[in-house]
């Protein structure tokens, strides 16, 4: 009985101990950044961390943007599949530091045709702020006029300008390439004041359909 009863005292306090350790465990906190994926290929696409999707509302049609989602700061793969397949198109190493804003822009269908930014947000009350980034793969350098003024010259394919303050309204926006005066596109694009916009190249210059080349614009808004 002695020895039953010594058994049993021991179990309990196994148990009590395992129970302390399971109260006093303290769980890891994950430090966030924040990326804004940016469809300029002629796909529509998903894209998943750790094999969760992260673009839950819709899919990534072309010219369209996630806006800024939370994700966690260091290396992560991120991997793209287009809306309705089930492998991996391809996946995009990323390392971001904690709080950062930053844009991955998808240009094609291999991890060679991604790159990304990081952002410094701005706002201005009277004033618009825009940027202008190239992510059309053979359009070579393209210098970009607002208005009457060029405000973005010779930019080459994976850079970004930095945030330039224009006036509000509608404005003509005309994409010539470099040095040259063949111009690629000319529209009008509505900009509010105290919003910053990016907007971007996309497609190829003798491109059809989803791969023509165009100018996509995006809303840079923080969370």
């Amino acid at each position: 009985m002695i020895t039953r009863y010594t058994i049993l005292l021991f179990i309990a306090a196994v148990i009590g101990l395992v129970s302390c350790k399971n109260n006093d465990e303290v769980f890891k906190t994950v430090l966030n950044a924040n990326v804004n994926v940016i469809n300029a290929s002629a796909d529509t696409l998903n894209f998943y961390l750790n094999g969760t999707r992260q673009n839950n509302t819709s899919s990534l049609y072309p010219t369209s943007f996630s806006y800024y989602l939370p994700v966690p700061s260091g290396q992560q793969n991120y991997q793209f599949k287009k809306a309705g397949g089930f492998t991996d198109l391809f996946s995009v190493p990323l390392n971001l530091k904690v709080s950062t804003y930053n844009s991955l822009y998808i240009t094609g269908g291999t991890s060679g045709q991604a790159f990304s930014t990081i952002d410094t947000l701005q706002k201005d009350s009277s004033l618009v702020l825009v940027r202008f980034v190239n992510a059309s793969p053979d359009a070579g350098n393209l210098t970009v006029s607002i208005g009457d003024t060029v405000y973005f010259p010779a930019r080459t394919f994976k850079t970004s300008s930095k945030f330039l303050p224009v006036g509000s309204g509608i404005k003509t926006v005309k994409i010539y390439q470099a040095g040259t005066t063949n111009l690629l596109i000319d529209t009008a694009i509505t900009m509010l004041p105290n919003d910053s916009y990016t907007l971007f190249s996309k497609g190829l210059l003798k491109g059809k359909g989803n791969s023509m080349f165009d100018v996509g614009v995006v809303l840079n808004v923080s969370n």
